[in-house]
């Protein structure tokens, strides 16, 4: 069969972009190698994960409910509950997709596939092999993880981000390979949760793409949370025991220690899923298993595009994948395509305290040329934070000194993964500091800290 395009993978820039096709009246179909549509985000990432980090957040509550003047005797975790009601959130959002196919009229089809070139597209399925051709073909086959040499996955000691999310039972002890979103948030986790977590991490600081004085702080406060944290250090020898995991670490002054854990978790980053589809039957170019595209997303290969974890130097976040989604199709649809811009790109971290960020941090706009000038204003400061009782934390405009251009935000603090959203929204419409200190801000809000961290680029927060 011929198609106007088809979909190389059901994951939030997959589905989003055969959606998309199906609005612009493209006849498309999408190709999913898992029994479920939805993708690592959704299957195994970032829906469920956000799902027990929540229970986490009510678990910490009911720990805490005296300070709210609420008596709640010897509460329970019930984590197999908490499992469960994870897994019917996936599976009621995967049912959702299957909707959202039906309803813009896509072909769902179950299996591997391979390109073969010039538009061919061979499919393995249950019931056998076909071969459709598409006018465009558009490559969104995510990531996996990566696991470090000499290692595999092992459900009951050494996981990843899929093995973990099914333990059925709150391990006593967990170590952690890795500070980067995904290591820090099952850190968080799995703390409130009353694990004993500790990280490790090769490079100087945890969440190293985020500002310095964000990771500082995260650092601060998750120490103060009795979560051990060790950067610069080269973990080594790791084998399973008869109770779990032992490990050599190695600090920067040349000292060793043996750690020991129940469980493990390595998440040292992810590799693209790119082996064995058949991209050397076309002018496909990688690199290291990356697509390299144009900011169309179009690959070398003519009406072959590629979205997602899957394309070079793209950030391997699910929003962006969507948002390239959009772009591809509205390129191949004929329709204004506006390619996405890096530095609009936001982050989130779903730790306690959270972590939202967009844009420059202050060295990397110092290492542009700006001269810059910073506006801090800390959550301690903020009244609704006093009444959520959360204190930890800040919000920081990076500004250009001389136009007032907002070059970056960074925020760790209450709900900085939705507070960020403002300061997108801003650097999107090409508002200025001026712009956002004269935006009124609801009160008694956590985002009025935001304003605050606007006014303050010129000294002139109200509250601190």
């Amino acid at each position: 069969m011929t198609y106007d395009l088809i979909v190389i993978g059901s994951g939030p820039g997959g589905y989003s972009a055969a959606v998309r096709a199906g609005q612009y009246g493209l006849k498309t179909a999408i190709v999913e190698k898992d029994p479920k549509l939805g993708g690592t985000c959704l299957l195994v990432g970032c829906i469920p994960t956000k799902s027990l980090l929540h229970t986490a957040d009510v678990w910490n509550y009911f720990q805490h409910a005296e300070d709210e003047g609420i008596s709640c005797q010897n509460p329970v975790l019930n984590f197999a509950k908490a499992i469960d009601r994870k897994n019917g959130i996936v599976n009621k959002h995967s049912k959702g997709i299957e909707f959202l196919m039906k309803k813009n009229k896509v072909q769902v089809i179950k299996g591997f596939a391979t390109l073969k070139g010039a538009g061919k597209v061979e499919i393995k399925t249950d019931k056998g092999t076909e071969v459709h051709e598409a006018k465009n073909i558009l490559i969104a086959t995510g990531s996996t993880a990566r696991m470090l040499p000499g290692l595999q996955p092992d459900p009951e000691f050494i996981l990843t981000n899929i093995e973990i999310l099914n333990l059925t039972k709150v391990p006593k002890s967990l170590a952690i390979i890795g500070a980067g979103a995904v290591g820090v948030e099952f850190a968080s986790m799995f703390r409130r949760f009353g694990s004993d977590v500790s990280i490790f991490e090769m490079l100087p600081r945890v969440v190293p793409v985020e500002d310095e004085e964000v990771s500082k702080e995260l650092e601060r406060v998750f120490k103060k949370q009795k979560i051990r944290i060790e950067t610069g250090v080269k973990a080594e020898d790791i084998r399973k025991t008869d109770s779990g995991v032992q490990m050599k670490v190695t600090f920067q002054d040349g000292k060793t220690e043996q750690v020991t854990a129940e469980k493990l978790l390595v998440a040292v980053g992810r590799a693209p899923n790119t082996a064995g589809m058949g991209l050397e039957n076309t002018k496909v170019e990688v690199d290291r298993g990356f697509i390299k595209t144009n900011e169309y997303q179009e690959t070398a290969e003519p009406n072959v595009y590629a979205i997602g974890d899957v394309v070079a130097g793209t950030p391997q976040l699910a929003h962006v994948a969507t948002a390239q989604g959009m772009v591809a199709v509205a390129r191949m649809a004929g329709k204004p395509a506006i390619p996405i811009r890096r530095n609009r790109i936001p982050g989130a971290t779903y730790t306690e305290p959270g972590i939202g960020s967009v844009g420059l941090t202050e060295t990397q706009a110092k290492e542009k040329g700006h001269k810059v000038k910073i506006g801090k204003f800390p959550f301690v400061a903020n009244s609704k934070a006093t009444i959520l009782g959360s204190h930890d934390g800040f919000v920081k405009v990076v500004a250009d000194e001389q136009h007032g251009e907002i070059l970056g935000v960074h925020i760790i603090g209450p709900q900085a993964f939705e507070l960020i959203a403002e300061a997108v929204t801003a650097m999107e419409a090409e508002a200025t500091v001026e712009t956002m200190m004269s935006t009124i801000h609801a009160h008694p809000t956590i985002y009025e800290a935001v304003g605050e961290a606007f006014n303050n680029v010129y000294g002139l927060a109200i509250n601190a």
